[in-house]
């Protein structure tokens, strides 16, 4: 059996979003905080992604001016096309 803080980090990368929802079970929740305590860089990166949440749920909903959206869909599809011809 594996244990408990067998998990590496780009599997803790793949369950922030779990874990921060509070949607993984009691084990691999354990995992992920075993494997936080004992390593800096992810306990760093959860730090980062609770900033982040907590930001972004802040931001006010902003509803698009339609003419503002299609100039931009726009100036993007004419890059888009620039590039895809230089290449």
């Amino acid at each position: 059996m594996d244990s408990p803080a067998d998990i590496r980090c780009h599997e803790l990368v793949e369950l922030v979003t779990d874990y921060l929802e509070g949607a993984l079970d009691d084990a691999a929740r354990t995992r992920f905080e075993l494997h936080v305590v004992a390593c800096r860089g992810c306990a760093n990166y959860l730090e980062q992604m609770r900033a982040t949440a907590e930001l972004v749920g802040e931001t006010p909903d902003v509803e698009a001016d339609p003419e503002q959206l299609d100039e931009l869909l726009e100036a993007f599809r004419g890059w888009h096309r620039r590039t895809l011809e230089e290449s």
